[in-house]
């Protein structure tokens, strides 16, 4: 009897210490982020409350996704009324569509782009006027790389020609600057591709000139500038930039200084640029976007540390360009109560 008393004792020892092969309920869950239809997310850091407020930006080695990744990184400890969750995307026109079909509520795109969604026109055939304006974030030079000798963008005609990738805002700058020449895409053999592609293809010699339309210095050009390979970019004359101002509005005129690509670039450039817009869906809170807004500017000297871009950051920056375009209430707010608006 006094053994059996003592073997389910033991039993009942063991049995309270656990198996060790079931998931304890003490510990954490991982979770895999929610799909948004696009090719990349990260998930964002602990701490701050509220909603996650999807940002889509652009491909995951370009300027929009490493400016969401900082806004993210830096912001999100801070945030009170929601978190960001950054996401690659097809850039500007996909941007569009994803605020509008729910699947982001943030986005980066080009100030073009935005225009042409609220109007209904180039890259859309009916009006998209989910996305209003929060920021304009800094701006995206139109550069024309070409192979040595090409001085001109009348040199074009008849050329193999690099208009960037198929639907893209670059595409239509590519027009709008042909356009100002008195020239078509029917007046080149026009190619698609990225940045990086178009730059090989320059390269190789499999094209003669391209549109790139990015912030300056675009690492594309860089590696190509650094590879050894003799070639040229094309400024704008006068006569095309004030044509290009007057019938397009969200381009300004951006000269590129001597320098600002190495070796064999060492004069300026003449440009136009548009500006790289941060975008709201026109559901989303008033109150996120103004805190958003309000915490932007305060760690703006941070963020500049890490992403070089943030050093363009300015109210009155913010705010230009606006046009047509409405902006989001949470935005008007911390303008207005700034002094800009």
């Amino acid at each position: 009897t006094l053994a059996l008393i003592l073997a389910l004792s033991l039993s009942l020892a063991l049995a309270s210490c656990g198996n060790p092969n079931q998931p304890s309920n003490s510990g954490t869950t991982s979770t895999p982020a929610a799909s948004t239809g696009t090719t990349s997310t990260t998930t964002p850091p602990a701490g701050g409350s509220g909603e996650t407020v999807t940002l889509a930006t652009g491909g995951t080695s370009g300027t929009y996704y490493a400016y969401g990744g900082v806004m993210q990184t830096t912001l999100n400890p801070l945030l009170t009324t929601g978190q960001l969750n950054v996401t690659s995307t097809g850039a500007s026109s996909a941007n569009i569509l994803e605020v509008a079909d729910g699947n982001a509520q943030m986005s980066i795109l080009q100030s073009d782009v935005l225009s042409y969604a609220h109007s209904g026109t180039d890259l859309f055939t009916e009006a998209e006027t989910s996305s209003q304006w929060v920021a304009g974030l800094y701006n995206e030079t139109v550069q024309i790389i070409s192979a040595p000798g090409i001085k001109d963008v009348s040199e074009l005609k008849g050329k193999t020609v690099c208009v960037g990738d198929v639907g893209s805002g670059t595409e239509v700058n590519a027009r709008q600057v042909l356009e100002a020449y008195g020239m078509t895409t029917a007046d080149i053999t026009a190619t698609n591709g990225s940045f990086g592609d178009a730059a090989n293809d320059l390269k190789d010699g499999k094209i003669d000139a391209a549109f790139t339309v990015a912030g300056a210095p675009t690492v594309a050009i860089t590696e190509l500038a650094t590879s050894g390979m003799d070639f040229s970019m094309v400024s704008l004359t006068q006569e095309a930039v004030d044509y290009l101002t007057e019938h397009y509005p969200f381009l300004v005129q951006e000269d590129l200084p001597a320098g600002t690509y190495p070796n064999n670039i060492d004069y300026d450039v003449t440009c136009v640029a548009v500006k790289a817009v941060l975008v709201a869906s026109e559901d989303l809170s008033e109150d996120f976007v103004y805190e958003l807004l309000t915490q932007m500017f305060e760690n703006q000297e941070s963020m500049a540390a890490t992403q070089a871009k943030f050093q363009f950051l300015t109210l009155e920056n913010a705010v230009a360009g606006v046009g047509d375009v409405p902006m989001h209430p949470g935005a008007e707010k911390f303008y207005t109560e700034k002094g800009v608006l």
